[in-house]
């Protein structure tokens, strides 16, 4: 019996198995488009560099931020009803990229659609593939849904690449009738519970994660984020020159095949680390990736960029199982708040870096950003681990250590017996 129920456990099932392979083609159509936009709102439209700069940084940040509405949308009308909103947005959105070839307000119109279905997609999508899951078994979901998008990431842009100058209408017109396929396809899902709370694990179902003291998800995912997104924007800069194009494109290669094979494997051991445990891995991985990466070289760059593989697996992984194990909220918005805090550390990251690697490249050593990469990595963390668990923004109180009221008062001198416990004791 015991083996069958861990079988159960296991098991795909069929709705699972449809948004695992619905989110590898939205992904797979999303970067066959997005990556190229300012090569096309450029080159094709006319638009000035500062202006392409502040068109993405907007679409970004409704992207990212945009993400905490889809907790308020899926508890009004459900997840498979977001989803479907979502996936007829980003329909609209692309197919708006063919007129919008000849016109750079038809154009930007187009992007800020698809940002919008974005925003309102994945924590629906992540909520959806929860939904019914015991708290044990979260990680595996997880750690397969991250690995269908990571792999549609990865074999978009060279899927693309022969076609976003030469025949950007062929493009857009097929990753049209991709997303209005897949949306058809998410109209057949049976409807799960739309503004249900996170279920509490039950005696039977398995270890609970991440109810110890530590810092806070939201805030670990901004700073995370933050650290990461300097390796995400600077790499290139620094790599191509020192190596080749051909290098840089192989290591982006090998980093999306890492991330789609190891983190399920990793996963449940992922899940089973306290949350400081895996902060210090994936901070440390970080700190580690970035300070290889500035010894330069073709080895110094694949090991690093393999070390902040890692860093991103451990981190960002038990970032969501943390939020979901501490937050009472529907399983929609805990993904959209970490969407959130994701969107705030990519913003942040993007103020500092491009100052940042403009003073060390005038200073004549690039390496010295990633010096300053690596500090902030290692310090800023260990400045946040020094605080205790408080409540995650938008949830209920996090629940005690089971077990450290009763410690305390154990500590009583018997003679005092009436003595109030301190709260800072």
């Amino acid at each position: 019996m015991g083996r069958e129920a861990a079988a159960a456990g296991r098991r795909v099932t069929g709705p699972q198995a449809f948004l695992l392979a619905g989110s590898f083609l939205i992904t797979l159509g999303s970067f066959a488009v997005l990556p190229y936009m300012s090569v096309l709102l450029h080159q094709r439209l006319g638009l000035g560099l500062g202006t392409v700069g502040f068109v993405l940084a907007v679409a970004s940040l409704v992207q990212f931020s945009g993400g905490a509405a889809a907790g308020a949308v899926a508890g009004r009308i459900g997840l498979r009803a977001t989803m479907l909103v979502a996936l007829a947005l980003r329909t609209a959105g692309f197919a708006a990229f063919l007129p919008g070839m000849r016109s750079p307000v038809a154009a930007v119109g187009a992007l800020l659609l698809v940002s919008c279905g974005a925003a309102l997609y994945l924590p629906a999508n992540k909520a959806y593939l929860v939904e019914g899951a015991t708290e044990a078994d979260r990680p595996r979901v997880l750690s397969a849904g991250n690995s269908a998008f990571n792999a549609g990431m990865a074999l978009g842009p060279p899927a693309a690449a022969p076609f976003v100058l030469g025949s950007p209408a062929v493009l857009f017109a097929c990753v049209s009738v991709l997303f209005a396929l897949v949306g058809a396809g998410h109209a057949l899902l049976p409807q799960v519970g739309a503004g249900t709370a996170t279920a509490p694990a039950s005696a039977g179902s398995g270890p609970s994660y991440g109810r110890g003291p530590g810092p806070s998800p939201f805030a670990a995912t901004v700073l995370g984020v933050y650290v990461f997104m300097f390796f995400q924007h600077y790499l290139a800069l620094y790599a191509v020159p020192r190596t080749s194009a051909a290098f840089y494109g192989a290591v982006l290669m090998g980093y999306a095949a890492l991330l789609v094979v190891v983190q399920p494997l990793l996963s449940r051991r992922i899940a089973a680390l306290t949350y400081r445990s895996a902060m210090r891995v994936g901070f440390g991985a970080m700190a580690a990736g970035t300070a290889v990466i500035g010894f330069g070289g073709y080895v110094g760059i694949g090991a690093g960029a393999a070390l902040m593989c890692l860093g991103e697996i451990v981190l960002f992984l038990k970032n969501d199982l943390e939020a979901l194990a501490r937050s009472s909220a529907p399983p929609a918005a805990v993904f959209g708040r970490q969407r959130l805090a994701a969107g705030i550390g990519a913003f942040g990251s993007g103020v500092v870096g491009g100052q940042l690697y403009a003073t060390a490249d005038a200073a004549g050593s690039a390496r010295a950003f990633w010096v300053a990469v690596c500090l902030q990595a290692v310090i800023l963390p260990l400045c946040f681990l020094r605080g205790r668990v408080g409540p995650v923004p938008g949830t209920g109180p996090t629940r005690p250590v089971p077990g450290t009221v009763r410690r305390r008062r154990r500590r009583r001198p018997p003679e005092q017996p009436g003595e109030p416990v301190r709260s800072g004791q």
